[in-house]
């Protein structure tokens, strides 16, 4: 961690609360433990801004509901201009909502405040591996979200083609030439050729190289 005093080893945590007792309560729970540490507190989201940029923690703690910046505005502008910090949302609300918008403010977990004590070291720990944490009832909303989109056959990401495009797209990008993907999938190489075009088009590529660059991102073949 760069900005660990040396020999420490220790997590440096910005914590941003507007209520002093959530914050002492908080910081007990995370200077508790040897691998943590609370080194700036703040009581809103300007504040954070601030104490952020003074004190280059590794990690910022936010809560959601705060006075003159949210949480939320805060950690667009703190994910914008310091790109390395990682960010964590505490919330008192098990809301939908808010949480996608933490993700897209560049918040990496979301913490319910009632089972912060359970929760929150488990999230910070994640949080400096890169890894997402999510509290178990927003796992579920953001599965309930995904299947309403399906259902309501709106936009789900990255399905841009057909599944017979997919299938034509992953043999193409395993190198498979369009006559032996005709013989694959029972079709005419013609049928084949107009798929491609298809794809590259929808997609807006230009050639099997791009095109297999796109099956690696889309899952679709190990790079």
């Amino acid at each position: 961690m760069a900005h660990s005093p040396a020999g420490s080893g220790r997590t440096r945590i910005l914590l941003a609360d507007d209520h002093a007792l959530v914050r002492r309560g908080v910081r007990l729970i995370l200077d508790g433990e040897p691998d943590l540490q609370v080194v700036a507190e703040a009581g809103d989201g300007a504040e954070a801004i601030e104490m952020a940029r003074a004190e280059r923690p590794d990690l910022a703690v936010l809560d959601i509901a705060m006075p003159r910046l949210t949480g939320l505005q805060a950690a667009r502008e703190l994910s914008r201009t310091m790109p390395e910090l990682r960010i964590l949302m505490l919330t008192m609300y098990d809301n939908e909502q808010y949480f996608f918008e933490a993700l897209k403010a560049g918040a990496s977990g979301f913490v319910l405040k009632s089972v912060a004590d359970r929760d929150l070291v488990e999230a910070c720990r994640a949080a400096m591996r890169d890894e997402p944490f999510l509290y178990p009832g927003a796992v579920t909303a953001l599965i309930r979200n995904y299947l309403d989109r399906v259902k309501e056959g709106g936009d789900v990401p990255a399905r841009a083609i057909t599944e017979r495009e997919e299938e034509i797209l992953k043999l193409v990008a395993e190198g498979h030439s369009s006559k032996e993907i005709a013989g694959l999938l029972v079709i005419s190489v013609k049928t084949v050729e107009r798929h491609r075009a298809n794809l590259l088009q929808k997609l807006g590529l230009r050639d099997r190289l791009e095109l297999t660059r796109y099956a690696i991102r889309a899952g679709l073949i190990e790079p």
